[in-house]
């Protein structure tokens, strides 16, 4: 039988590897995240013990373990049209803005998860087209510090259980196809050909990516120290167009932070613009 327990030694070794590598802040007595998400290594990789994993990944020797323990502890579930107001914002006030004003909308999906952000942008943007006074031209981008998640973002299929997860029917028959595998959809060329994916961690330079009217930087801020929370905003504020858009999560706020963002109430849900 495999032995799924952790050393209180090693575990603090792994908070303090994996917030090196990507940031994310496990905290104390956290042993069972790391227990659910690691658990299914231990067979892949011929790990005798939890706490042998953790330490095999945390070896300069073994990077494709190490990335897969990465992957595995940065997977965060996700659903469509999360919390409804940003998309409400962005199809009310940001698209008709910039429809007028440049013609065209550069959007940036920071933590993709598995793509249902991304694509909900861009499925918003497709549903007020008809309602603007001129087309807009409409770019995503969405980035994750996952491979895995990548991958799954790029192939665009996903089960019965993610497309119930706030997807309407009528948003489901218009932008989804039926995939090889039964029961699964995919998101259709329309939309996918408005996004692209690639691999970021926050932690790293965004100087590549160029600048963005609108970034989307929703529940991850809550995972990383004050530090690295900081230094995230201070990044995000410069891959910023001036006077563009920045939206958190429902229960993130850049109180108490030195940042060049003023905010911006909705009627409900708030989104910051930087000044």
């Amino acid at each position: 039988m495999l032995d799924k327990s952790i050393r209180a030694a090693d575990y603090e070794k792994f908070c303090r590897f994996l917030e090196h590598q990507c940031g994310i802040l496990l905290g104390e007595n956290k042993q069972y995240l790391v227990k659910s998400r690691l658990s299914p290594l231990l067979v892949t990789f011929n790990a005798t013990s939890l706490s042998d994993l953790i330490n095999r990944a945390m070896s300069v020797r073994e990077r494709e373990l190490r990335l897969a323990v990465v992957d595995a502890m940065t997977t965060n579930e996700t659903l469509w049209f999360r919390d409804s107001y940003p998309f409400n914002v962005l199809g009310d006030t940001i698209l008709p803005e910039f429809a007028q004003r440049t013609g065209s909308l550069k959007v940036w999906s920071a933590a993709a998860s598995s793509g249902q952000e991304a694509y909900s942008i861009a499925m918003t943007a497709l549903e007020r087209q008809n309602q603007l006074r001129r087309p807009i031209n409409v770019r995503v981008l969405g980035t994750d510090i996952s491979n895995q998640m990548i991958a799954q973002c790029k192939k665009a299929e996903y089960e019965p259980l993610a497309l119930a997860r706030g997807l309407s029917l009528e948003r489901k028959q218009r932008f989804f196809e039926p995939a090889e595998k039964p029961g699964a959809m995919r998101v259709t060329s329309k939309v996918r050909q408005m996004v692209d994916f690639r691999h970021l961690n926050l932690l790293d330079s965004y100087a590549l990516l160029g600048k963005f009217d609108v970034i989307f930087c929703r529940n991850v801020l809550i995972y990383f120290s004050p530090q690295n929370k900081q230094k995230i905003l201070n990044q995000l504020a410069q891959s910023l167009n001036p006077n563009g858009y920045l939206f958190l999560g429902a229960s993130e706020s850049i109180s108490g932070f030195d940042s060049p963002f003023k905010m911006q109430r909705c009627n409900p849900g708030i989104v910051y613009r930087l000044a």
